[in-house]
């Protein structure tokens, strides 16, 4: 996006809509999509849209349309239904004039203290969940499956593998409750790993 930040410093990159609906974007001198323009919204590069033929200002509608191809996209909605049966119901009322503003300044506080709450939201995660972050705790799980897969192997060894070439005789089976004594150690093991795993932050 750096390219985007090539306007004069301080003046917003300028945006042409032609009658075919492509954007030009005057700074880069290159075509650009609606993505690309909400892009450029994420990266805080301000820029104006105009009708190529009328110079008229479209950036309100650029916009707009640019949340309706948001909101289409599968994930991405963010406007609840009461939230935009609320706002169309503004549009005729004679109270309409103040939306704008409160709309504006509520946006504007959120954005403010949207650091704070993300870090917020992070430590509430980290009180519910006992390893704190879901990447690690997704590790943790896959490790101590490995491991429970590999205590079991032995009392599976012998399916559908190759027979083993000729050499000394097997040593003697382990009886049935040699085996019951080693399955549970294993257990216990398994059981003690579990717990300190848990008490880990």
């Amino acid at each position: 996006m750096a390219d985007d930040k090539e306007a004069p410093k301080g003046q917003p990159v300028i945006i042409k809509k032609y009658a075919n609906r492509r954007l030009y974007n005057t700074a880069t001198s290159s075509y650009v999509t609606l993505d690309h323009l909400s892009q450029m919204v994420q990266d805080n590069v301000d820029f104006v849209v105009y009708d190529a033929k009328t110079g008229e200002d479209i950036t309100r509608s650029v916009l707009t349309q640019i949340i309706v191809e948001e909101e289409a996209k599968g994930g991405q909605s963010l406007l609840p239904i009461n939230f935009l049966r609320q706002l169309i119901s503004f549009y005729g009322d004679n109270m309409k004039f103040l939306v704008p503003k409160y709309l504006e300044h509520m946006m504007e506080a959120f954005s403010s203290n949207q650091e704070k709450l993300r870090s917020t939201m992070q430590d509430a995660m980290g009180k519910f969940l006992p390893f704190g972050n879901l990447e690690e705790m997704g590790k943790q799980n896959m490790a101590l499956f490995e491991q429970a897969m590999r205590m079991w192997s032995p009392f599976q060894q012998g399916g559908g593998e190759k027979p083993a070439a000729p050499g000394p005789a097997p040593a003697p089976r382990a009886s049935e409750g040699e085996n019951l004594d080693r399955l549970k150690n294993q257990i216990d093991e398994l059981k003690a790993q579990v717990d300190s795993l848990t008490r880990r932050k």
